[in-house]
């Protein structure tokens, strides 16, 4: 009798391995979507506070570029990882 996998078993295993797949791949680009938006609104609340900290010098902060001159964010946290740009209004950050 010799040993291994019959093709009928093979086919069994990567059924079962496909179905898998496919139950976990829209799970995960919904996870994606999900630690976006979460880390958008952290970046919002950590650009919030540096405007707090430029205004404690006695300016008013109207541009995002004025932190990125200041050194108190980098160009790359002007933008969320979704791609949306985070603007000031009013005082204070929001996306747009």
């Amino acid at each position: 009798m010799k040993k291994g996998f019959t093709v009928l078993e093979m086919i069994l295993v990567l059924l079962v391995i496909t179905i898998i797949v496919l139950i976990t791949i829209p799970n995960i680009a919904e996870k994606k979507k999900i630690i976006d938006n979460v880390g958008c609104k952290a970046l919002i609340e950590v650009v919030n506070s540096q405007i707090l900290t430029y205004e404690l010098d006695g300016k008013k902060v109207n541009d995002i570029q004025q932190l990125v001159d200041a050194g108190l964010i980098t160009q790359a946290q002007t933008t969320c990882p979704s791609g949306a740009r985070i603007v000031i209004e009013n005082g204070q950050a929001k996306v747009k």
